[in-house]
């Protein structure tokens, strides 16, 4: 067995090929990534979600880490939000028994900076009673409304919040999705080891 304990975890890069803005080629922060000493690495789509593996530490560090390669390889001044995968997986299981995926609904998921993960994030959103529904879970605040009301939801004044600078937002599909990707890279990861 390896002397050092790792464990996999995602980087969730905030604001990131969005909008035609700080333009990041996933091949080339894939190389960024291993060659800053981080393994297992492998991206999803192109909003900036890296999973990797890492040795067990403060996430802050890490945060810090990635957000050094992201100035120094590619000039963009990038916040990053690192969860391991057991918070992934506690996050995934604690979801709502309603976001079940409905076609006519949005749902997503505001993962928190540490400087604002705490229950008081809530008090920066709000919500319309009967449009659109808000809760909190550790490291992030869960989103959802209706698409029919979606254009009359507090939501379209978070650019605005003081709050918007320290979260990064994905939706359902894309945290589930990276929930599965983690399982398989911790598993792989953990196969290797044995061996």
């Amino acid at each position: 067995m390896q002397s050092e304990e790792k464990t996999t975890y995602v980087a969730l890069l905030r604001g990131v090929n969005v909008g035609g803005n700080s333009i990041v080629s996933m091949k080339a922060l894939k190389e960024s990534i291993e060659e800053a000493g981080f393994s297992n690495v492998s991206t999803y789509i192109n909003s900036g979600n890296v999973i990797f593996s890492s040795k067990k530490t403060d996430a802050r560090i890490l945060e810090k880490k990635f957000e050094k390669v992201l100035r120094g390889e590619f000039a963009i001044d990038s916040k990053v939000v690192i969860r391991d995968y057991s918070q992934m997986k506690l996050l995934v299981e604690r979801l709502p028994k309603t976001w079940d995926g409905n076609k006519d609904t949005r749902f997503y998921v505001i993962f928190l900076r540490h400087a604002v993960d705490s229950r008081d994030a809530l008090l920066h959103f709000k919500p319309k009673k009967g449009i659109e529904e808000i809760s909190y879970r550790p490291g992030a605040i869960l989103w959802s409304a209706p698409l029919k009301t979606i254009a009359r939801t507090s939501m379209s004044k978070l650019p605005s919040m003081k709050i918007y600078k320290d979260v990064t937002i994905r939706n359902l599909n894309t945290v589930r999705k990276l929930h599965e990707l983690m399982k398989a890279n911790e598993k792989n990861r953990l196969e290797a080891i044995l061996k």
